[in-house]
């Protein structure tokens, strides 16, 4: 049997992260990926948005790894060339009942380390004339990056320094031992695998992969649900330059514009719950009439827009820790310190701002297993 230092599952964003601080850490690693391609799961199905991390409650998981990836990404895609622009948000209020709720949303950054600007209407509408609001919140350290290119960057450098990615690679289920962990691995070659690290960041597939896992009590075993996420994209260019958000919600951040770096804008996402079942059934298809519910929401912040302006463009699904009507969960690094497995790491409910965490996420995973990550660059 081969043996290797360390196993990643899980080629999306947060899995290549993890893939290249391990490789760069001197350990021979390989990234096991269930698809032919890389980040075919909910790493290229999101709005590409580099979060300030305004949203998130103080001391959580989410908050610090967000500041800290997004300081981390923006500096890793200035050294590697990924596409990004740091395009600033507005978030905005329609109404004057909504101000509190933006003056919350100020004081819950500024708690974060995120420093937000209070504008006026007529400001607000000087940066994005077709705008209508009566006050907004300015994050300049908001932006959007090309995921697809971030990925091909974290790829390189995981190859890099000596470790492989290995597609077609589906796990089928993990033996965990003192000795080391024995990872059953399908697809055309099926093969079984031992290294002293295994990391599971297969996203929606995590869960499933920890329940297939001897040696893993059951109830260090997350409850997945799933949560998908419409986007429908404008046609014709946008008035826009910067990201529109409205008002945070209790269900979640509202129907916002975001850009992609052509300056194509799209609205998203919604929520639709899933029925409970294997991520291998989602069906992503985006169903027209699902924008009837986006005109209203959208016309509260930009009336101009024109009917029929809509049209389906694309879904992704949240890896949610909590069902329908569940207070937001934190991210879930779930290390030895928590199950006692040696060299064993769960990553659940690794949603947004699990992009912009990526690097910040790979480095606690480290920690979790007492390695140090290895300097920037």
């Amino acid at each position: 049997m081969d043996r290797v230092d360390a196993l990643v599952i899980g080629a999306g964003v947060v899995g290549l992260a993890v893939g290249r601080a391990l490789a760069r850490s001197g350990l021979e690693t390989i990234v096991l990926e269930r698809a032919d391609a890389i980040g075919t799961g909910t790493s290229s199905r999101n709005s590409e948005v580099i979060h300030a991390g305004i949203y998130y409650p103080a001391g959580s998981l989410k908050a610090r790894l967000c500041v800290q990836g997004r300081q981390q990404l923006y500096a890793f895609c200035d050294s590697h060339g990924v596409a990004h622009r740091r395009c600033g948000k507005l978030v905005v209020a329609t109404s004057p009942g909504q101000h509190a709720a933006l003056e919350s949303t100020r004081a819950k950054a500024a708690v974060n380390g995120v420093e937000l600007r209070w504008l006026e209407p007529a400001v607000a509408q000087a940066l994005e004339p077709a705008l209508r609001c009566t006050a907004a919140l300015h994050s300049p350290e908001t932006g959007i990056v090309d995921s697809h290119d971030l990925m091909l960057a974290l790829q390189g450098d995981v190859e890099a320094s000596g470790g492989a990615l290995a597609l077609c690679s589906p796990v089928l289920g993990l033996r965990c031992g003192a000795a080391g962990h024995v990872v059953r691995v399908g697809g055309d070659s099926p093969m079984e695998l031992e290294a002293g690290i295994v990391v599971n960041a297969a996203g929606l597939w995590a869960p499933g992969v920890a329940a297939a896992t001897q040696g893993l009590s059951a109830t260090h075993v997350a409850q997945g649900h799933h949560a998908k996420g419409n986007y429908f994209s404008l046609a014709g260019r946008a008035p826009f330059t910067r990201l529109i958000y409205p008002v945070p919600e209790q269900a979640g951040l509202g129907v916002h514009l975001t850009l992609d770096l052509a300056g194509q804008a799209r609205f998203g996402p919604d929520v639709e719950w899933l029925a409970p079942g294997s991520p291998d059934d989602i069906d992503y298809r985006v169903d027209p009439a699902r924008a009837d519910g986006f005109y209203a929401e959208i016309r509260r912040y930009w009336p101009e827009l024109r009917d029929g302006a809509l049209q389906p463009a694309y879904s992704g699904v949240r890896p949610k820790l909590g069902g329908p009507g569940s207070p937001a969960a934190d991210f879930v690094v779930q290390g030895p310190q928590v199950h006692g497995v040696k060299g064993l790491v769960n990553l659940f409910g690794i949603e947004s701002p699990g992009l912009t965490s990526c690097l910040a996420l790979a480095d606690e995973v480290l920690r979790r297993l007492e390695l140090e990550p290895a300097s920037a660059g």
